[in-house]
């Protein structure tokens, strides 16, 4: 194991447009395609690594690291690989300086620091989010990274030169930002739930310039704008031959024409603040609700206009957490607890099969899967490895000197954790 300390280099503040052009790092060939962990939750959006990935299931602190590198700020950004490169945000404690950070995949170096963003009055940001927690979004010579309304911004990776940037998003995200932006043809897709403004938006990829916009239209039964706050991230699914965009917020779920952003269906809940992203699985769509009593729905994706009494399977808001995502294997769901019970249902009925705290206090990063296990990152510093199944079986405990807010990432058979101070690379 070595550890890298922070870069000497300066950072470089980013400002203006740079032109457009730049030529791509030729290295998205087929033979490391499985690599590649280009979003929150992975290459399938559902937390789930490539069936080819075996990361380690023992490790810990100085066992099977190959490299632990220091990551100045706070941020809960997941970091996100493309190639040999390893890229997240972070931001200054009291948010008034914002970063895109790359790290060499191989060697643990830090390639790029960039300040992207300066704010001289930051708005309140709670103590469990961070200024920089929402993940970016990589594909084949492009890296997005976000800040909410603080800014997104558009870099070439072959040399982390700005294509463009956008400021001019309004949001008051009133206890920081959360969503992560996500890639669907030539689009980036966001949130903003915030305090004041709610809406979902689609920028052209290449140039920021918007697409569409769609203002939230829900009866949020109140003024308060803190009921109408939500972090969650969209996913895109397929339901008989027509893309979907499912963007869950305070109050409902929508799906939307992601070409155009209109408004196909909607599902209406209690909660708010929803964090958790919406998965498919075996045919039926899974939402989260969020805080205020969180509740997993079990829908069919079909249907228009509003399908709150036609078309929910299941429900149940026994165990289930506000901010870790749910994910799905074999047929059935694990849901981690914020408060760190590990509960176990059945994907077709809703049936709960078996629960079990797990060590490590609070949790907020999301589950993933691989190489046939899950993994579960823990606040205080242990992640836990479970083998799967209907009564799962508990494999490791791992043990770190800080614990984790940001949910993992898979290479190959590295594992990336991000903890409060430092990124990790495991390898078995």
């Amino acid at each position: 194991m070595h550890i890298i300390s922070p870069p000497s280099v300066r950072r470089h503040v980013l400002t203006g447009l740079v032109a457009f052009g730049c030529m791509s790092l030729a290295w998205a060939s087929d033979s490391f395609a499985q690599d590649n962990w280009p979003e929150f939750r992975g290459p399938h959006s559902n937390g789930w690594a490539d069936e080819s990935s075996h990361p380690a299931v023992e490790f810990g602190e100085g066992n099977h690291v190959t490299w632990k590198t220091e990551i100045h700020g706070r941020g809960w950004s997941s970091p996100v690989v493309w190639g040999n490169q390893i890229w997240m945000g972070t931001a200054d404690e009291d948010g008034k300086h914002f970063y895109g950070i790359c790290v060499n995949k191989e060697t643990g170096e830090i390639e790029h620091d960039l300040v992207l963003f300066e704010e001289a009055e930051p708005k309140f940001c709670h103590d469990m989010n961070s200024y920089a927690s929402p993940t970016p979004v990589i594909e084949e010579g492009f890296v997005y990274l976000h800040f909410g309304s603080y800014g997104t911004a558009c870099l070439s990776t072959a040399d982390a030169s700005v294509v463009w940037s956008r400021r001019d998003l309004p949001c008051d995200h009133f206890r920081g930002p959360g969503s992560s932006p996500i890639l669907w043809g030539d689009l980036l897709i966001m949130h903003y739930d915030g305090f004041d403004y709610q809406y979902a938006i689609a920028l052209n990829k290449r140039t920021g310039e918007t697409v569409w916009r769609n203002d939230r239209d829900i009866d949020y039964g109140t003024d308060n704008g803190d009921v109408m706050k939500a972090y969650n991230t969209p996913s895109i699914i397929e339901v008989d031959g027509r893309p979907l965009l499912i963007s869950s917020t305070s109050k409902a779920c929508l799906a939307l024409d992601p070409a155009t952003g209109e408004e196909v269906w909607r599902l209406r809940y209690s909660g708010f603040s929803s964090t958790g992203r919406p998965f498919m699985a075996g045919g039926l769509l899974y939402i989260n609700s969020g805080f205020s009593t969180a509740e997993l729905f079990a829908i069919r994706p079909d249907g228009e206009g509003d399908i709150t009494d036609s078309h929910v399977v299941w429900s149940t808001n026994k165990g289930i957490g506000s901010k870790p995502s749910q994910i799905v294997v074999d047929g059935v769901i694990y849901s981690i607890h914020d408060q760190g019970t590990l509960n176990v249902f059945d994907a077709t009925t809703g049936e709960e099969l078996w629960r079990k705290r797990l060590d490590g206090g609070l949790f907020s990063a999301s589950p993933i899967l691989a190489g046939g296990n899950l993994y579960f990152c823990s606040h205080e510093g242990p992640v836990t490895v479970i083998r799967p199944g209907r009564e799962p079986e508990v494999l490791a405990v791992n043990e770190f000197d800080q614990g984790f807010m940001s949910s993992p990432a898979v290479s190959g058979d590295s594992l990336f954790l991000r903890s409060r101070t430092h990124l990790y690379r495991i390898d078995p």
